[in-house]
């Protein structure tokens, strides 16, 4: 038997009555259980290699009782051959959020790491979520926007829930989840691994016929995760700003802005109080130097494995017998790289994020993100509120604080009611420009100071993608999988 620790909190009675536009209603008793002998396919997943997988598939299952979006509320879950009788594997479990946009439940792939988790053996669920696009039609005639912040972490949280509700019924173990996702996928699985429990969601997830349940997870994939975005804006300016007059080549009117926003970052990095892994303060005075130690890393991985630097690089090599190349990375001119970046993907133009009215910017996803459910996007930040066009008030109100905070992983870690998971496995490309580096270095660092255990990395050139380098992804898991539950 497994042992199960559950909330002290009383079962749910529900029913369930699905139409479009309108909740779930309830039907019967614990609507939520899982039929253990419910109808499945069984499929064969073939690899370019030659191998194959075979193994059943059980598809779209209702993770909440009320469910508000049927295109999206459910759950794809597979179930590798060698594990049809095995609840002790660990159930991988992969987001396909991108751009804060719906994702539907769908099938593993041959080409990402469901199919690779399902090779090695592991349970793996693909959970659609709301986004800031999905929308239904009312009967009265009227449209309402169902996946505004924070809508889509509520849906993957109600998804864990229902695997932890059904875990003696389903294969796998729900005691050993580990969450993947890229970009804003990356960002749902930073808050699935950071915000485990938070009392914060709970009436979202009340409110949605959740399952009464923890939705804390194992262990977090995060690739290039799109998160901090109330300050990724002065991140990226701080950061990119001095590309301005070179390589980024702003018009006035937008450099003017760059240099607005790039100015507040430092009071806010220094307030953060971040401590390197030495134990020693990160400041603004000494945090390029920190962002290069990173890079340089990257840089000498690549090296040994055989990779050649590209002039423009700011690569400095000097020769030696470190590593199998005989040459090691002596030093990378930061400005000259960031320049090396920006020659490679045009930077975003400022502000990178909360776009809407600023020099008469259009609305970014994330300003959709954070719209209402009638469909109107919404600044978030006060700096882009101020300079939108129009705006008549000086601070975001309370209620956008609140669904901004529920958004950034960043607030969780370390806040003493979050049971953030132990495991990290975090990955944002040398060359990825969609958000400064400073966003998934601040988060690694948080961490790290709090006692957790991060494998992070800067990977060379590598710009905005997921799911790659998985034989590292694997050995990981491997071993983190072999470790006690905390």
């Amino acid at each position: 038997m497994k042992s199960r620790k559950s909330l002290a909190w009383p079962s749910v009675i529900t029913l369930v009555i699905i139409y479009i536009g309108f909740p779930l209603m309830v039907c019967g008793q614990d609507a939520l259980k899982f039929n253990k002998n419910a109808k499945y396919t069984e499929s064969v997943l073939t690899f370019l290699d030659g191998k194959t997988v075979k193994y059943r598939a059980y598809e779209n299952i209702f993770y909440v009782s009320k469910v508000v979006d049927s295109a999206y509320q459910s759950l794809n879950f597979y179930v590798p051959e060698k594990a049809y009788n095995d609840q002790k594997k660990a159930i991988f479990l992969k987001t396909n959020v991108g751009g804060y946009m719906a994702a539907k439940a769908s099938a593993p792939s041959n080409a990402d790491a469901t199919g690779r988790a399902l090779l090695e053996g592991y349970v793996v669920v693909i959970p659609g979520a709301r986004g800031w696009n999905s929308k239904v039609d009312k009967n009265d005639g009227t449209t309402v926007y169902t996946g505004r912040a924070p809508a889509a972490i509520v849906d993957l949280k109600a998804a864990i829930r229902y695997l932890r509700h059904n875990d003696a019924a389903m294969a796998g173990d729900a005691e050993r989840i580990i969450t993947d996702g890229t970009s804003a996928g990356g960002a749902m699985s930073s808050l699935l691994g950071a915000s485990g429990n938070n009392p914060r969601y709970e009436p979202y997830l009340k409110a949605l016929g959740a399952a009464v349940q923890r939705d804390d997870v194992f262990a977090t994939v995060a690739y290039c995760p799109i998160i901090d975005l109330e300050h990724s804006d002065i991140a990226y300016e701080w950061l990119y700003s001095g590309t301005n007059s070179k390589s980024r080549s702003l018009p006035p009117a937008q450099a003017d802005v760059s240099n607005e926003l790039a100015a507040l970052y430092p009071k806010h990095l220094n307030s953060l109080a971040l401590k390197k892994p030495d134990g020693s303060l990160l400041t603004s005075e000494n945090y390029l130097d920190y962002l290069k130690s990173f890079l340089i890393t990257s840089a000498q991985k690549a090296r040994d494995d055989g990779m050649d630097f590209a002039e423009n690089s700011g690569v400095k090599l000097n020769k030696g017998f470190r590593g199998t190349s005989g040459e090691f990375v002596l030093d990378i001119d930061l400005d000259t790289y960031l320049d090396y970046v920006v020659s490679r993907q045009p930077l975003k133009t400022p502000p990178a994020f909360d776009k809407l009215g600023v020099l008469a910017g259009e609305a970014s996803f994330e300003n959709n993100l954070f719209g209402d459910d009638a469909g109107k996007p919404m600044n978030f930040t006060n700096f882009s509120l101020n300079k939108s066009a129009g705006s008549s008030s000086s601070s975001i109100d309370a209620m956008m604080q609140e669904r901004v905070f529920m958004l950034n992983p960043m607030n969780f870690v370390g806040d003493g009611v979050s049971r953030t998971t132990k495991h990290w496995y975090i990955r944002h490309g040398a060359l990825d420009r969609d958000t400064a580096f400073n966003i998934s270095i601040n988060f690694y660092t948080k961490l790290i100071s709090k006692g957790y255990e991060v494998n992070f990395a800067l990977p060379w050139n590598r710009q905005h993608r997921g799911d790659y380098d998985l034989n590292d992804l694997f050995a990981w898991i491997g071993e983190v999988v072999q470790g006690p539950i905390k």
